[in-house]
């Protein structure tokens, strides 16, 4: 959420930073409603401050035996309070009304952030791997001879409707061991905190990390009133929410494998084949809180753990900025990492990791104390994927595949797998 004083200080830093994602200025009609409800609190106090005046003179006119002053007084007492509770309510109205404006406008994009429309904006800053070159026309996942054994989307579709999966045998295990393998690089080689959290949070929750108001329509909400996390992020970030920790405690860095649901009410039709864009998944997470000075170092930092994951798998991939015109929601700054698919034959996204500065935090109200002392600051966050773990596995299906159905495994998961290297034709792990 954004900062109204800053707004106030510099509607036209504002407003051009919001142009920068295609939206009109918004200044005017935040100033208003912020002006009116400054208004009706200023009134309100003035009403409450001659209330108390006349609550003060009653009973000294009663003292007095002045019986018209005394019920002159009175009346004027029941007529302040009155004023003074409108008033109030006024100003919580537009209270409220403020805050709903401001909780749906996105984060204003950092300078470096490319300007574009879409995707066909993004702009590559790093390319890693070769795309091998086959000696036969690859297929996508799902057509591999090895994994259809084990991929198994009609009885998914039976129990659940489309966009749903059964994983069995040995393509099962291999997304279990690729989930692992995620978890120890991180918590063993990148240092990140291994986390369990639940799947259900509260509407508050889902509103700390900017998935409500705005993206209500694709996430599942039960009847209990709890939403079902899209993703680690929601909880791993609201673990912070309205705490006042420390400056010694930062940054805290963590990483969770989890099950993330997502209606994605806005996407029918698209990438619906396979497992490419599924209703329920599961996604290696990764959250950092810090500081405004070490915010864009930690961007880096997690850049490269997501990226040192897809290098341990051998899986070729790039690292592209989005543009303004593509970047999410809370993002002031996202690389995309997209490993390659011989399949589809082109590059697709398989990490997302965007700095969010203090965007989240005021929605949170996760403050620290400074080292050298004065006033709390809001904290600084992060989030990443490290990785979506189906389309990990998409990527090793398609990049290993073989001539005879077969797919030879990368040997980071061989200790995952119980020593054994490949998919066989067959279904079965060997």
């Amino acid at each position: 959420m954004h900062d109204i004083r800053a707004i106030r200080d510099n509607p036209e830093a504002f407003d051009a930073a919001l142009s920068r994602r295609g939206l009109a200025a918004l200044s005017p009609a935040i100033l208003k409603l912020d002006a009116d409800r400054r208004a009706r609190i200023s009134e309100a106090e003035a009403a409450q401050a001659e209330q108390n005046k006349a609550s003060k003179e009653v009973g000294a006119a009663k003292g007095r035996g002045d019986e018209a002053e005394f019920e002159r007084l009175r009346a004027l007492v029941a007529d302040k309070k009155a004023d003074v509770a409108r008033m109030q309510a006024e100003a919580a109205a537009l209270d409220v009304e403020l805050r709903d404006l401001l909780m749906g406008i996105p984060n204003a994009p950092l300078d470096s952030v490319p300007d574009g429309a879409d995707e066909n904006d993004n702009v590559e800053i790093h390319r890693w791997g070769s795309p091998r070159n086959f000696d036969f026309t690859p297929v996508e996942h799902f057509d591999i001879p090895g994994v259809k054994p084990g991929m198994d989307f009609e009885t998914a579709a039976k129990l659940s409707g489309s966009r749903f999966v059964v994983l069995k045998g040995g393509v099962a295990r291999l997304h279990r061991a690729l989930a692992q393998f995620m978890i120890d690089l991180h918590v063993n080689a990148h240092g990140l905190e291994e986390t369990w959290t639940p799947v259900l949070v509260t509407e508050e929750m889902m509103y700390g990390t900017n998935q409500l108001p705005k993206f209500g329509e694709d996430s599942y909400q039960t009847r209990e009133g709890y939403w079902l996390i899209p993703t680690s992020e929601v909880t791993l970030t609201n673990t912070v929410h309205g705490d006042l920790l420390d400056h010694a405690e930062l940054p805290r860095r963590m990483t969770a494998h989890s099950q993330c649901f997502r209606s994605e009410a806005g996407s029918a039709g698209r990438d619906t084949s396979g497992m490419l864009r599924q209703h329920q998944f599961e996604k290696v997470e990764m959250v950092s809180i810090t500081d405004a000075e070490n915010g864009l170092a930690e961007h880096a930092r997690m850049t490269r753990c997501a990226e040192a994951v897809l290098e341990a798998l051998n899986l070729p991939y790039r690292t592209v900025v989005l543009s303004t015109g593509d970047m999410g929601f809370g993002a002031r700054i996202t690389h995309d990492l997209e490993v390659w698919l011989p399949g589809q034959d082109k590059y697709r996204e398989i990490s997302s990791v965007s700095y969010c500065g203090d965007f989240q935090a005021r929605r949170m109200n996760a403050r620290y104390r400074p080292t050298g002392g004065g006033k709390p600051e809001f904290v600084h966050t992060l989030n990443g994927s490290g990785l979506a773990v189906g389309r990990a596995l998409i990527a090793v299906l398609e990049n290993g595949q073989q001539a005879d159905g077969s797919v030879e495994l990368p040997a980071a998961l061989h200790p995952y797998l119980g020593g054994r290297t490949r998919l066989g034709a067959d279904g079965k792990l060997a």
